[in-house]
């Protein structure tokens, strides 16, 4: 098993969901968070001052999936959160030793 944690835009959320949805995968964790890569953040102009804004809010979605399944899962957030601008975010994979489901008491690939 795999977790996917992908850093993206908010507006970007429904068309990820959605892509998501298409191929199967309807279980996520979103969380609002902020960040900034490597444009470290933008400048904004207020009157006649310009300051820069350092953390962007995003949203970072998290899924466990099974191993076979994350290429497909990475190539939905990926169509559904690509604007092809600085900001776009990122996307990470860890490995995951096992899970359980808390209802029913499975383990391993049956909880996911």
């Amino acid at each position: 098993m795999k977790k996917v944690e992908a850093i993206i835009r908010e507006e970007k959320l429904e068309p990820v969901k959605k892509t998501l949805e298409g191929i199967g995968y309807y279980g996520m964790t979103i969380t609002e968070v902020s960040g900034r890569g490597r444009q470290r953040g933008i400048p904004l102009k207020w009157g006649a001052k310009e300051y820069r804004v350092e953390f962007l809010p995003k949203l970072k979605i998290e899924l466990v999936v099974l191993d076979e399944d994350v290429n497909n899962i990475v190539d939905a957030i990926v169509r559904g959160a690509r604007t092809g601008d600085v900001g776009d975010g990122k996307i990470f994979i860890f490995p995951v030793d096992n899970a359980v489901r808390i209802r029913t008491g499975d383990t391993g690939g049956n909880a996911v």
